[in-house]
């Protein structure tokens, strides 16, 4: 059984499937701050989102990273080392990628288990 949460016209924020936590890429709720503050509004949407579906950070599977500007890595990795759990570190790839919006700095995807 496959379970959606918020499903639009267009995608669901997230799925959840044989024990699996699919997340849609997060984004800043805010995209007037600058790299450090919208990667803390990404992690807090994951963390609320790996809430609802009974899970948390320390079961994250995968992360996927997408910057629109290297330049921002190391910001964002100050935000991003403050908040994993040391010893449960994900597998994670950060890129660098044109966003649908030039006001966002990064979205983030994440899958976790149960």
């Amino acid at each position: 059984m496959v379970q959606r949460f918020d499903v639009g016209s267009r995608l669901s924020e997230m799925a959840i499937h044989n024990g699996v936590v699919y997340l849609a890429g997060q984004i800043p709720e805010d995209p007037n701050l600058d790299i450090e503050g919208q990667t803390l509004q990404v992690l807090e949407a994951i963390d609320r989102l790996l809430a609802r579906a009974g899970t948390d950070k320390r079961k994250l599977l995968m992360v996927q990273i997408f910057l629109v500007d290297l330049k921002d890595f190391e910001g964002m990795n100050r935000v991003w080392d403050s908040w994993v759990v040391p010893g449960h570190t994900p597998p994670r790839a950060t890129v660098q990628a044109n966003l649908v919006s030039s006001k966002w700095r990064l979205e983030v995807v994440a899958t976790a288990a149960l």
